[in-house]
């Protein structure tokens, strides 16, 4: 007899064996993993709604879009035009019709300074122009 009462075994079958079987595991997660693959989809919200038309009819959109660009030497362009910081504002009143929801594209070169494109954003806040779009080149 062993210490603690418990006979000793028998057969060399009922040997101790110290590694965990994990087939029975990885069994189960496969299981419950496929359970979930086929129960995610049910569980979204797929409602058909017959929306109702809008009334509003959409703004027009410019024909010609307006462009701002600033250059490494600081000069400011509208259009192909060149214009004056302290002018901007009057400029882009006449090139829009004096709608300051126009929107605008503002494009700087890679090498023009932080300072003079914060205040070119700060001519346009200070002018009333506030839908402004950050023109940027698409990496390939």
């Amino acid at each position: 007899m062993r210490m603690g009462g418990f006979p000793e075994p028998q057969d060399a079958e009922l040997a101790e064996l110290a590694e965990i079987n994990v087939t029975p595991f990885i069994d189960v997660m496969l299981v419950l993993l496929i359970i979930f693959m086929v129960v995610s989809p049910l569980a979204t919200v797929d409602l058909r709604i017959d929306l109702p038309a809008a009334s509003a009819k959409s703004p027009p959109r410019p024909d010609k879009p307006i462009f701002l660009s600033l250059k490494p030497d600081r000069s400011l362009y509208l259009g192909e035009q060149p214009v004056a910081l302290p002018a901007l504002g009057a400029r882009l009143d006449q090139a829009s019709g004096g709608r300051r929801d126009t929107p605008l594209f503002f494009q700087a070169d890679r090498q023009a300074r932080y300072e003079d494109v914060m205040a070119v954003m700060d001519a346009l806040r200070a002018a009333g122009y506030l839908q402004v779009g950050l023109v940027g080149r698409e990496e390939a």
